[in-house]
């Protein structure tokens, strides 16, 4: 099968998927999902519906539930949960595109993935986000001056297949960054979301507005975030943004204020409590479990990439 010019799959159809999806459709991009069950249906009867400014509209959008072998193309987006990523990875082992580009977190270096899938893999992480709801894509992209999709080279090269990537990006204007250190971003990055979201389920259960808004909650996020930065940093992986390393000197009580409003805004209501919490805490406990396995590993030798 011949490649043709900007050829884009994406593997997984949730929120992230979804977003790039339409971007790159509006880019004038060839443009195929793949979905599975209910939401292959959906997007295959209905296309993808998504909320504009108030109002619902539907874009076409050619949707797969299997892919070949020989099905190639030029870049294969992952947008699943990190619980996912591994099956999702192995579902690709025999696919014969050559970048497969993961926009998945990952606390733990890249040398399991690459055992899958090679030196076709080129880690980033999204700078979207938002929820899906009665079937429709609620999006958030944010300037690029708060939040940006990440990628890069595994050994920090500004490759041809990086630059590639980034006209993608800049055709489609999607804020995006190339970053040299991937594995130290996506390292710090979940850091902060283990504090960050690790409180949503206790017990089995989802915390309850009323809690989630108490000092109670936001200190138990800064005491978290503190004592996961101080352990990364004692296993020698540098930080990415390196003024994060701010927090560790700022005062508990601002981080907890700063905390407070956060947890009482309506992203936390809204969205992550009913959504997040139940859809994707199996993501944050695993993250969480493999952080700390990561950092005892290298607790008595530095971490290098």
């Amino acid at each position: 099968m011949s490649v043709k010019q900007n050829r884009i799959l994406i593997f997984g159809a949730g929120v992230i998927g979804s977003i790039y999806a339409i971007k790159f459709i509006e880019a004038g991009l060839d443009v195929t999902m793949l979905a599975r069950s209910n939401r292959f249906n959906t997007l295959k009867e209905n296309g993808l519906k998504y909320n504009e400014k108030g109002v619902v509209k539907s874009i076409k959008v050619n949707v797969i539930d299997e892919l070949e072998n020989d099905d190639v193309y030029d870049f294969i987006f992952v947008t699943v949960r990190y619980d996912r990523s591994e099956s999702a990875l192995l579902a690709l082992k025999d696919n014969q595109s050559k970048n497969i580009v993961t926009m998945i977190s990952n606390p733990i270096g890249f040398s399991s993935w690459m055992d899958i899938v090679g030196d076709r893999l080129l880690p980033g992480f999204p700078g979207v986000g938002g929820q899906i709801k009665d079937g429709i894509l609620y999006a958030r992209i944010p300037p690029k001056l708060l939040a940006a999709t990440r990628f890069g080279e595994i050994n920090g090269a500004v490759t041809e297949r990086i630059e590639k990537l980034a006209r993608l990006f800049r055709i489609a204007k999607l804020p995006y960054e190339i970053n040299k250190d991937i594995s130290a971003y996506l390292i710090t990055h979940a850091v902060t979301d283990i504090a960050m979201l690790s409180f949503l389920k206790s017990d089995n259960k989802i915390i309850d507005p009323k809690t989630a808004r108490t000092r109670k909650t936001a200190h138990q996020i800064t005491y978290t975030l503190k004592a996961n930065l101080r352990a990364v940093q004692k296993a020698g992986v540098t930080f990415d943004p390196s003024k994060i390393k701010i927090l560790l000197r700022c005062p508990d009580w601002i981080l907890d204020f700063f905390f407070m409003i956060w947890l009482r805004t309506n992203m936390v209501k809204d969205m992550m409590l009913p959504d997040y919490a139940s859809n994707a805490n199996n993501e944050i406990v695993q993250l969480n479990n493999d952080l700390m396995k990561f950092l005892s590993q290298n607790e008595s030798t530095p971490y290098e990439r």
